[in-house]
């Protein structure tokens, strides 16, 4: 035990091997989620009990993303590190400050929307109005808006063990998270129904949040309430965050807007939109959120000395990994789609219909996961360097794109059905009912796609060069990727003659062997492409991480 809690506490500086160690557990919470879609799938199938489970989390969602980001890792971090410098009680002052502030703002915030759900959920969700599935809504809507207080909290609490990079222990939060909702689903759920279900949520942000607690504690840094308030502080915290607070709002808005659409289609649709839209993010939290949680700390140090060319390298790095990664995954799960919601989701009342739909919406969603990577990563950037302004109307863009290219999709696809029975033949599910439920990752992906192209744009301008040094990885990536799809696409055809596709073992085999071959074949190609990131990666994964050097600060500045 003891030396697992130092394993906890150790110090992770390498970027690489920050965001490997950031991926791996990333990886391990995102299986435990995928257990807990499984559980949700095998119990309800794509109903309207699962959805109204789903639209649940809306409105708590909304409050954690509009509060909560005030004390967000990204924002505190630079802020947070000056302070630890001049010393602990001044480190500890600056917290108490902001944990004060943060406590009484979400506290009003959920009393606020607590007394309002009978009258705002209604409005979001009408096609619940006066049946009583809306006073299921209302009361699984109240009980989860104790879960962005303790997230919130977390966040704070995790700013000081990020700044201290102390991987370990913010890697693992995620785990404890996905852990409560498992144990919510197994025994809270036979017990007292869906309320236990959401009961299970709260104690997952419960134990995401006392998981910080012993080093912050151990460092002198456990925040008090104060009435002393510097507004010096709060208005820099303020100010530095209301456009953060402000994008994320309206990414969240935009993803509310689209599950409301979906309410008004038939049963299971905002199911079916969740599902898949959970499973595209298991690889957007192992590489995107894993190499940007892992450079962060880096960058924000370099452009506070002023290194701009240090902080373009690493950023250069980042951008090339993540498509070097991401590519040959997009392709890999537009090709294996089928296999792969079966093989996680396919069990108890998740039919064979609920399969195929939430495949399609797979392959979709997934068509932007190079450009959410992306996204993550330059948002990154620009926090790091305290410019919060860009990021905010890029994403107010477009996320408006994506609201309203919601309704557009919705419309012509009920009104233009010749373009639905399209889509329907490229994604083989004509037959099956509710597959206008698709226009909304369609909506989802093309915004992103935005985002991503307006991003680069920018960024290609403050620092020329940028793009002609992705330029090589990005043609290694996508040309290895596209044989690799081939071949594993090929391989499924052939395969098909020896596995069952009606048994679980089967169908993950078919898969598990066409992925497999496919991947090797590609990574064959990039041998010979003498590609730097597979280069890194073996290296990475030749050594220990937790043995690395430290490869971050300046030896100077130690």
């Amino acid at each position: 035990m003891k030396n697992f809690l130092r394993l906890l506490h150790r110090e992770v500086n390498g970027i690489h091997e920050a965001a490997y160690l950031l991926g791996f557990f990333a990886l391990l919470s995102q299986l435990l989620g995928l257990i807990r879609d499984r559980l949700l799938a095998h119990t309800f199938g794509a109903s309207e009990t699962l959805d109204i489970y789903y639209a649940a989390f809306r409105v708590p969602d909304f409050i954690f993303v509009t509060i909560a980001s005030l004390v967000s890792v990204s924002v505190l971090i630079p802020l947070l590190v000056p302070h630890l410098e001049k010393g602990g009680e001044e480190a500890r002052r600056f917290m108490s400050q902001i944990f004060s502030v943060f406590f009484l703002c979400i506290i009003l915030a959920s009393i606020v929307a607590f007394v309002a759900m009978p009258y705002l959920l209604p409005v979001l969700f009408p096609a619940y109005k006066g049946t009583a599935d809306m006073g299921t809504l209302i009361m699984l809507s109240r009980i989860l808006l104790l879960s962005p207080f303790f997230l919130g909290l977390s966040n704070l609490f995790g700013s000081i063990t990020q700044a201290s990079n102390r991987f370990f222990l913010y890697a693992i939060s995620p785990l404890l998270y996905n852990c409560g909702i498992i144990i919510g689903i197994l025994f809270f759920l036979p017990r007292w129904g869906l309320s236990g279900l959401v009961w299970g949520v709260v104690l997952g942000a419960l134990l995401h949040f006392l998981i910080q607690i012993p080093y912050v504690v151990e460092r002198g840094l456990f925040p008090r309430f104060t009435r002393v308030i510097q507004t010096r502080d709060v208005k820099t915290v303020v100010f530095l965050s209301l456009p953060r607070t402000i994008t994320m709002s309206a990414q969240e808005l935009s993803k509310l807007v689209l599950i409301s659409l979906a309410s008004l289609l038939v049963g299971g649709s905002i199911s079916i939109f969740t599902l898949a839209h959970n499973l595209q993010s298991v690889p957007l939290s192992v590489i995107g959120v894993s190499y940007s949680l892992a450079v962060f700390p880096t960058l924000a140090r370099l452009f506070s000395k002023g290194d701009t060319k240090q902080f373009l390298e690493k950023m250069i790095v980042s951008v090339r990994h993540v498509i070097f990664l991401s590519l040959p995954v997009m392709m890999l799960i537009i090709v294996l789609r089928a296999h792969i919601v079966r093989t996680i989701l396919g069990s108890g009342n998740f039919n064979w219909e609920d399969t195929r739909l939430t495949a399609a919406a797979l392959a979709i969603f997934s068509l932007s996961l190079i450009p959410q990577t992306l996204v993550v990563l330059f948002v990154r950037a620009y926090y790091s360097s305290g410019r919060t302004r860009k990021p905010l109307l890029i994403n107010i863009i477009s996320s408006a794109v994506t609201i309203v290219l919601g309704f557009v999709f919705l419309k012509l696809f009920f009104t233009m059905p010749s373009l639905l029975n399209g889509i329907e033949r490229v994604f083989k599910v004509q037959d099956i009912p509710g597959s206008v439920v698709l226009a909304l990752p369609l909506a989802f992906s093309v915004g992103v796609w935005l985002n991503a192209i307006i991003h680069w744009w920018y960024f290609e301008k403050e620092f020329p060069g940028f793009s002609r040094a992705i330029r090589r990885t990005a043609w290694q990536s996508f040309s290895s990727s596209v044989v690799m799809a081939i071949v594993a696409y090929g391989m499924l055809s052939m395969l098909g003659l020896y596995f069952p596709v009606n048994t679980f073992i089967g169908i993950f085999m078919h898969g598990f062997i066409a992925g497999v071959v496919g991947i090797f074949i590609g990574s064959i190609i990039l041998f010979f492409y003498k590609s730097t990131e597979l280069h890194d990666l073996m290296a990475t994964f030749r050594k220990k991480i937790w043995k690395t050097p430290v490869i971050g600060p300046d030896p100077s500045s130690l």
